[in-house]
């Protein structure tokens, strides 16, 4: 499995908006065949802070992703409110193989 593990610091009161766009691109995301999981979570601590855990079949799901409709849009709504730009890392998964 490719995951891609999203860290993105959000402008303090904006993080409504945040979430709302996150969710909405997530359950989309959900929909898609080369999607395994998509979580979206906030840190413990409050704040701004969310965490985005993707698990996409393969790479070139994960590709396929970036190129929908509701990926695009939330890009294009979550890029004014975020403090800093998202960091982005991608793994392979090492266990569980294979997913079930």
């Amino acid at each position: 499995m490719y995951v891609v593990c999203v860290t993105v610091q959000v402008v303090e009161g904006k993080q409504e908006d945040f979430i709302a766009a996150t969710l909405e691109n997530a359950a989309a995301t959900r929909t898609e065949p080369g999607c395994a999981r998509f979580d979206v979570l906030r840190a413990v601590e409050g704040g701004g802070r969310f965490f985005l855990y993707e698990v996409y079949r393969g790479a070139e799901d994960f590709l396929t992703h970036q190129k929908t409709a509701h990926f695009l849009r939330w890009k294009a709504t979550v890029a004014p409110i975020m403090a800093s730009p998202r960091l982005g890392v991608k793994h392979l998964s090492v266990s569980p193989d294979p997913w079930t």
